[in-house]
């Protein structure tokens, strides 16, 4: 086992597995392999195949150990999981039995200081998952005060967002701002946090990684690429913890369950069949 297996164990790992049901021979798509804590509990299914997928090159070095101990069973490929349906097809692999997606950033990625994704821990002002793009401090450094103060308030729903953006466009006039503390500093001086709450710099945080690493869009595609890759009766597992992905979650499993298309007006238009049929939406698989 990796150190970095060991530091991070999948919170709702067994749960998900369970409701993706692995069957003996099935093929799965871990299309958020981290530290491969879902590839691990699928391989325990004999027979079972799987492509995981990350965009971050360290989780897939990471993995290699896994890979090996696999008997072939096993393919990693570093790529955004809005991919995955190209990635399938590359692997020769027209059509899935399952896809479980584990969505935004890892504790194992918050814990690595040089990353910049935690202002609990000093380092560069990066936050990208992958190693392409511009960092959270090259968006800190160009984007203008109204931008950020979008930014910031639409994907950090932080209702000071206006305060925080004006802060750092008059701090990165004095010098940039490079650092996670620097920018964790700035935030604290406009956003106050009572004992108890969470740090005021939490919500800025999470607008820059998910702005950077563009996590709302990749979410909405990687979803529409794992409707064509699974097959009837193959199961989607989704697990997320923010608010904004458990709506993108929710509201396109919703609207692919439901039948589509047609009009009163136009009766002859045969109403296309759902893809998914839901389970609990709290704790719900698709099943396709």
């Amino acid at each position: 086992m990796t150190p970095s297996a060991i530091r991070h164990i999948p919170v709702l790992g067994r749960q998900a597995v369970e409701m993706l049901s692995p069957r003996d021979g099935g093929i799965y798509v871990d299309a958020t392999f981290g530290a491969g804590g879902y590839s691990r509990a699928i391989l325990d299914t004999a027979g079972t195949r799987i492509i995981g997928i990350d965009r971050d090159r360290s989780a897939i070095t990471g993995g290699f150990d896994l890979v090996d101990r696999s008997d072939g069973r096993l393919t990693l490929v570093e790529d955004k999981f809005s991919n995955l349906a190209g990635i399938c097809a590359a692997q020769g692999i027209d059509a899935v039995d399952g896809v479980v997606m584990d969505v935004g950033v890892s504790s194992m990625q918050l814990d690595e200081a040089e990353r910049g994704f935690s202002f609990r821990l000093g380092g560069p002002l990066d936050m990208r998952m992958g190693h392409d793009g511009p960092t959270a401090a090259d968006v800190i450094a160009r984007a203008s005060e109204a931008d950020l103060a979008n930014i910031i308030y639409i994907f950090g729903e932080e209702r000071h967002s206006r305060g925080v953006a004006r802060a750092i466009v008059a701090a990165r006039k004095e010098a940039p701002i490079a650092t996670t503390r620097a920018l964790a500093d700035i935030v604290s001086r406009v956003v106050r946090s009572k004992p108890g709450e969470i740090h005021p710099a939490t919500r800025t945080f999470q607008a820059l990684r998910i702005f950077v690493n563009e996590e709302l869009d990749e979410l909405h595609l990687a979803l529409s690429a794992a409707e064509r890759v699974l097959q009837p009766g193959g199961r989607l597992v989704v697990v997320s913890f923010h608010s904004l992905e458990d709506r993108i979650v929710k509201n396109f499993l919703v609207e692919r369950a439901k039948a589509g298309g047609g009009s009163r007006h136009l009766p002859e238009v045969a109403q296309a069949a759902p893809s998914f049929e839901l389970s609990h939406l709290d704790q719900a698989p698709g099943h396709r």
